[in-house]
């Protein structure tokens, strides 16, 4: 009976932190390590969820409750329509006389993997085990009470249609966008019909509105019911098609061994061998989550629904993918994924070139959703996936994408959670290099600003001055010299506000005159987003990673560079852990102001190495490894963003990191394990051995690239894609002399 292959309990007898870290379990594949557990208790915002799906296939879901700690299922799940936030459809089976849309049970004893799922309901007596494809699944559900058997389907808002041997219906999602679903079992129901006030009305077939319901009532003495499903954006026609086209049978444990193979295929991209069990857990399981999102939403066809302008297009061969939150991916889920499957990167940029086309005003999504873009957070990073592409030798229509980057910038306003058209702020920019802040108690006079995320004024500039390096660099590679220069020119942008008295990037009004008095810590309202964006000023300090050499400049040199960079994880919180995280609840995975737990900080730790103290980089990095990335419900420090802080764990662990998304190189950190391989899209291998790597051996003491001596504290991308092997001598003692040179430091703008 049992679907899942391999030792479930052995992931869930680690969920509150139990050491098995000295274990050795012999055959155990990569599958094997992903704990979805990990960060299903937040530390304070939204946790993982613990997510089935196959690699950035559409059709996702995961068990429906509050919360992990909740003692009820809401009824079992269709299909999650947005990352962590919307599920569509329900589907409940019952025991009993005392029907109702949603079924809430009580559970025990789950099981999950990437590609299946068991649980069972009601104090055990029944059992639900699940499997799925790209756009299709199954249940098998089993009954162990002497009492009615019955499938209930819930359409929560919108419609649902009931035949003899089918359930069909519809839910409205925002705006222009509509799921559907088409349910088949493989028994045959003794009665159907449309689920009102707690009876089967046998007479109707279809319903309505909010909780259209329909049910099956099955024969009594049934033990088993086995159902498949498939799912579109497209109709209930294509959801049947999609159903038809993966599954031709009901065989629950065959459809999850192939799940189990998919995933093996994707996660067998890294090898590695050396540190704890519980290491290997948290690199896979961080590698799993960077396959949650984008997803692939090309049907059985060729056929794919865009909201972007609410009709059906033909992909013509090239999957269209959406549901990508830029602001967190693009640091370092896309680069990973370059590495690994740059084909399926150069289709996701596609696709946002077709949603600029599609929104009919060619500017680049910042947050692509299966609804729509949603133009979250600030500033407009779709343009750093383009620049990183071409840097790294992708194939990207440069042209097109080119003209929607500089229309995303130049003509949609830089107001954080607006698409609206540019208006004054955005000229005041143009003409002045930066964003003007507001007084105390100074009203807000541009209406694209949102009344709760504001304007952001540091966090923006900062933002559009990398975003406007980054186009500099498309602009160089279509020749456009002159623009090309304007744009790099305008990169530096963020000298603007920079408040030498203080070493900080500090808030100016339109008069060019500082916010005085300021406090770095607590600036400007809930999230700091009056001034910053979710972070306060110590995090933004540290805020450009194109240009880490400027910044040094800026604070007198290296030696002081470290020294803020030194304070930063020393800077007490200055007020109660309550307090502080009141104001800034964004700012959680804290080691004094440095916050692991937002994405403006992943690139930190790594700046020592641009100082010529690297060995500063390493025993950081191993810091936060160890503290804030564990095998355990809390085993993330704060919001993962589908694959935005995941993505650094891995790079992290296996031992470098892109600090600068749009610069073909990469600064070396230092690895958890003693061996780690890399099968890259090219199929080279680029391999990083750590000699004597271990909890206390984390710095290097030498390193050769290919053979070849290396005291360099980065590499190239050229280095790594063409294969080869980096190696690490590693001891308990910092080498201080490595790396250490003016000529050893990671490039900035471009590599000479």
């Amino acid at each position: 009976m049992k679907i899942i292959h391999f030792l479930a309990t052995m992931a869930i007898s680690s969920l509150l932190g139990a050491c098995n870290g000295g274990q050795y379990i012999v055959n155990r594949d990569p599958v094997d390590y992903v704990n979805p557990y990990i960060g299903n208790i937040s530390h304070l915002l939204v946790p993982t969820f613990p997510t089935i799906q196959l690699p950035n296939s559409m059709l996702r879901v995961y068990p429906e409750r509050a919360d992990y700690t909740t003692e009820l299922l809401n009824g079992l799940p269709i299909i999650v329509t947005n990352h962590r936030e919307r599920s569509a459809f329900n589907l409940s089976p019952y025991q009993g006389t005392n029907l109702n849309p949603i079924i809430a049970y009580n559970y025990d004893n789950e099981h999950l993997t990437p590609y299946s799922y068991e649980v069972e309901l009601d104090d055990n007596r029944m059992k639900a085990e699940y499997a799925l494809s790209h756009r299709s699944a199954l249940y098998r559900i089993t009954f162990e009470a002497d009492k009615p058997v019955y499938i209930i389907i819930n359409s929560r808002n919108g419609s649902i249609h009931v035949g003899e041997n089918f359930i069909s219906g519809h839910q409205q999602l925002s705006d222009n966008t509509n799921v559907y679903v088409y349910i088949e079992p493989q028994e045959k129901p003794v009665s159907t019909g449309v689920l009102e006030n707690g009876v089967i009305e046998a007479s109707k077939d279809n319903a309505n509105g909010t909780n259209a319901c329909a049910a099956w009532r099955f024969a009594d003495g049934t033990t088993t019911i086995n159902l498949r499903y498939g799912i579109s954006f497209i109709s209930e026609e294509q959801a049947e098609k999609n159903l038809r086209s993966e599954l031709g049978d009901y065989d629950i444990n065959k459809l999850a061994e192939t799940g189990r193979r998919i995933w093996n295929e994707a996660l067998g991209r890294i090898k590695v061998e050396g540190g704890t069990e519980n290491d290997k857990t948290v690199l896979y399981s961080s590698f799993y989550r960077t396959f949650e999102r984008p997803i692939c939403m090309s049907e059985d066809g060729g056929l794919y629904f865009s909201a972007f302008d609410g009709k059906v297009h033909n992909d013509n061969g090239i999957p269209f993918y959406t549901d990508d939150w830029i602001w967190d991916t693009y640091r370092a889920a896309h680069p990973l994924r370059t590495l690994i499957d740059r084909k399926k990167e150069e289709d996701i940029i596609a696709s946002y070139l077709r949603m600029a086309e599609q929104m009919g005003n060619m500017w680049m999504p910042t947050f692509p959703e299966v609804t729509g873009d949603t133009r979250r957070m600030n500033s407009n990073h779709a343009v750093a996936t383009v620049a990183d592409a071409l840097a790294k030798g992708l194939k990207v229509d440069t042209a097109k994408a080119y003209e929607a980057c500089r229309k995303g910038i130049e003509e949609k306003t830089l107001a954080p959670w607006s698409g609206a058209p540019a208006g004054w702020l955005d000229n005041f920019y143009r003409e002045n290099g930066y964003i003007p802040a507001l007084r105390v108690d100074e009203p807000e006079n541009d209406p694209n600003v949102h009344p709760f995320e504001k304007r952001q004024p540091v966090a923006v500039t900062l933002g559009t001055s990398y975003d406007q390096w980054c186009l500099s660099r498309i602009a160089q590679a279509l020749n456009k010299k002159e623009e090309a220069e304007y744009y790099l020119k305008c990169s530096y942008n963020y000298r603007n506000l920079y408040n030498k008295e203080t070493a900080f990037f500090h808030p100016k009004d339109k008069e060019g005159q500082w916010i005085e008095p300021f406090d770095y810590r607590f600036p400007g309202g809930m999230g700091a987003r009056e001034y910053y964006g979710e972070n306060n000023g110590w995090v933004y300090r540290w805020d450009v990673p194109h240009n880490v050499a400027d910044l040094i400049s800026l604070m007198g040199g290296n030696e002081q560079f470290i020294a803020n960079l030194d304070r930063t994880f020393t800077e007490p919180l200055g007020r109660s852990k309550y307090a502080f995280y009141a104001k800034l609840p964004d700012h959680t995975g804290n080691v004094g102001q440095f916050s692991m737990a937002n994405e403006p900080s992943l690139h930190v730790p790594y700046l020592y190495n641009y100082a010529g103290q690297p060995w500063k980089t390493q025993k950081r990095i191993r810091q936060m490894l160890k503290t804030w990335f564990r095998n355990d419900l809390m085993g993330i420090p704060g919001d993962e963003d589908g694959g935005g802080m995941t993505s650094f764990v891995v790079f992290s662990s296996l031992g470098f990191y892109p600090v600068t998304p749009g610069l073909p190189a990469y600064t070396i950190g230092s690895p958890l394990f003693t061996d780690a391989k890399i099968t890259l899209s090219n199929g080279a291998v680029f391999e990083i051995e750590a000699k004597n790597a271990s909890d206390d051996n984390k710095y290097i003491q030498s390193a050769t690239l290919n053979g070849k001596e290396w005291n360099k504290s980065w590499f190239s991308h050229d280095d790594l894609m063409n294969g080869g092997k980096l190696v690490l001598v590693m001891g308990s003692k910092p080498n201080k002399a490595w790396a250490s040179g003016a000529e050893d430091v990671p490039p900035s703008l471009e590599i000479k």
